[in-house]
């Protein structure tokens, strides 16, 4: 894969579920790319596969056939601690019920996966105060989750898959515990935030919302690409 522009691509990906012994194929055969800057919605109804192509994409669930790159690097042979890894250094992950650790502060929340990574104390700082400046929230960073909204909580979520500045975003169904205009103004945020730092955002949703603002949609029936448009 010498296409530097490639963050993702994915090979006859299939995943496939035993249901009392039935075969039930959630993923049967997706070859999809996605490239760098995108903002990228793949759609569908309930039970299409969606969550369960992400779970692949992320490494977060073993593909039963096919293979899948990640930043150039074959992720579908890796395993155990050289996959969790590498899958904290290239993919921050947004999920709908924000995830964030209620004791710590929203600094703390956002700097943990640059403690992981070994980052130095003051450059740790001074992203986390960049990042909260970006997402509408400076002054905020001695706050614990509990004090804050539901859309903050989501805005510090945000923060803290992009300050380790990843490859890839991963976002699944991130306006679902939202009122409608929260999750509007966010998502206005991350197509700012996707256009100022380049960053690629793969959002699994049945959101319309999302839909509209996404520049492309992958629409998945049946756990395959039924359609794959960019919009204009």
């Amino acid at each position: 894969m010498s296409d530097t522009m490639t963050v993702i691509k994915t090979e006859n990906v299939k995943k496939i579920y035993s249901d009392n012994g039935l075969p039930v194929k959630a993923v049967n055969g997706i070859d999809l790319t996605i490239n760098e800057k995108e903002f990228t919605a793949i759609v569908g109804p309930s039970g299409s596969g969606k969550t369960t192509f992400l779970n692949v994409i992320s490494g977060l669930d073993k593909a039963t056939e096919g293979k899948v790159w990640l930043n150039g690097k074959l992720i579908s042979e890796m395993s155990g601690k050289e996959l969790s890894d590498f899958r904290r250094d290239n993919i921050g992950f947004i999920f709908q019920a924000y995830n964030l650790i209620p004791v710590l502060t929203v600094e703390e929340n956002i700097e943990y996966i640059m403690l992981l990574q070994n980052v130095p104390k003051e450059e740790r700082h001074q992203r986390v105060m960049d990042i909260l400046e970006d997402v509408g929230l400076k002054g905020f960073e001695d706050r614990k989750p509990p004090r804050l909204s539901g859309g903050q909580q989501q805005r510090v979520a945000i923060a803290r898959a992009m300050v380790s500045k990843p490859v890839l975003i991963l976002a699944d169904e991130p306006t679902a515990n939202l009122d409608s205009e929260t999750g509007a103004e966010l998502l206005d945020m991350m197509r700012e935030l996707n256009q100022k730092h380049s960053m690629t955002f793969l959002f699994s949703t049945h959101d319309q919302m999302i839909m509209d603002r996404a520049t492309r949609l992958v629409i998945l029936k049946d756990g395959q690409v039924d359609e794959d448009r960019v919009k204009s």
